[in-house]
């Protein structure tokens, strides 16, 4: 978890234009507590100590660097799966939530708060809290309670407290804001545990770091494998985008290395429901931070919309706005009925179910141009078990799409 350069968040807590910490009066010594000690605590010889021990020998990492031969051969190219749905909990999540609980700890907060969409973050936050012996409250949109039902019966069974949240359009944006408020009411014994690179600062920073151990790992997975120790193109999705910011951290400033950041365009980026904040969105502060969000002539949050509860988000992570606007990044937009392809064809090719989310990413694959030499890697942040009610709905769509 080291600095990685000039893409690195300033000390003001900006990323280029992008970040900072806007925030109601009431956290203001909470975010100040978080930024003065943040830096201090997780890169203290107890805690790393303690973290790497948990990632190795709880979570399961290091996660392997698949090479996917067939997968290469249908799109002519060598391409690599880095496998974060193999994590314990199934995602890329549980690296930033064992981060966060040990910082809690350290903090001396009891009482645990977290926001959903898809649930992962949720289950990951449950779960280390039943490992630390901390209360949990989770807000989950109720439109996202009843899409990841699987997710939510986790997190009860885990010992947390599911909050159904009614407002707005019942997903991840208002599960958000019911969180900050809870954070507002309860100040003192109350650490928020932010699922993805979003927030005020120092939250965006302090996910990228806990999430870098992805890129730190796929640096030596390569070098192995390859005999260099980076891809040409590496290809991640993005709702707030923690696990791109993992993946890409290391990489940030070697221009060797093409970024990809996939966007879900739900039913189309011009049709009125789509979640692809890059190119719908503008400069504007959401949850406590100046980002890109979907928003209209007066300032007023555009609802988004996916098919992934994961993506439909209607702000991206500074980082990412910033990655945008600086052109080092390319950003993709991909539809649900693509995403939905992708899965299938991962899983009949090579045997894996993705998450629903990680199938935008997959999907970008058919909208580069790589040559068969050429290395890529696809972050599979998550896998798909919590999404087989909507890949059991679109079955007959897909009897069988392995044929060149």
């Amino acid at each position: 978890m080291k600095d990685s350069g000039t893409y690195n968040v300033d000390r003001e807590g900006f990323y280029g234009p992008y970040g900072g910490a806007f925030i109601p009066e009431m956290l203001y010594p909470n975010i100040r507590e978080l930024e003065e000690r943040y830096l201090e605590i997780i890169y203290s010889e107890t805690f790393q100590s303690d973290f790497k021990s948990l990632l190795m020998d709880y979570v399961g990492r290091p996660t392997p660097l698949y090479h996917a031969k067939r997968l290469s051969e249908h799109f002519r190219g060598q391409v690599f799966l880095k496998r974060e749905d193999l994590n314990h909990t199934g995602a890329h999540k549980i690296n930033n939530t064992v981060g966060q609980i040990l910082l809690a700890q350290h903090l001396g907060k009891r009482r645990i708060i977290a926001e959903t969409g898809a649930g992962q973050h949720g289950v990951a936050t449950a779960t280390v809290c039943a490992l630390a012996g901390l209360e949990c409250i989770v807000y989950m949109g109720a439109l996202d309670v009843a899409r990841q039902s699987p997710n939510v019966h986790k997190m009860k069974m885990l010992g947390a407290e599911v909050r159904s949240v009614h407002s707005g359009n019942k997903t991840l944006k208002d599960a958000t804001n019911e969180a900050i408020r809870d954070w507002i009411n309860h100040p003192v014994d109350t650490h928020y545990i932010i699922g993805s690179v979003v927030g005020p600062h120092p939250y965006p920073d302090m996910v990228t770091r806990f999430q870098s151990v992805i890129s730190e790992e796929m640096k030596s997975q390569l070098l192995e494998k390859t005999g260099r120790d980076h891809p040409d193109y590496l290809v991640a999705c993005v709702g707030g985008g923690s696990n791109a910011a993992g993946a890409y951290y290391h990489y940030l400033d070697d221009a060797r290395v093409k970024l990809i950041s996939v966007e879900a365009a739900g039913h189309g980026v011009d049709s009125g429901e789509s979640a692809a904040t890059t190119t719908l969105g503008s400069d504007g502060i959401i949850h406590g931070s100046r980002t890109l969000l979907m928003q209209d002539a007066d300032g007023q949050i555009t609802e988004p919309y996916s098919i992934s509860a994961g993506l439909d988000y209607p702000g991206v992570g500074p980082i990412h706005a910033w990655l945008a606007k600086s052109g080092r990044a390319s950003m993709v937009n991909v539809e649900d009925k693509e995403a939905l392809e992708a899965a299938f064809l991962l899983t009949r090719l090579e045997g894996i179910i993705p998450a629903l989310e990680s199938a935008h990413a997959l999907a970008a694959l058919a909208k580069l141009d790589f040559g068969p030499e050429q290395n890529i890697v696809v972050n599979l942040s998550g896998r798909g078990d919590k999404d087989m009610e909507a890949y059991s709905s679109h079955l007959q769509e897909y009897p069988n799409n392995t044929e060149e």
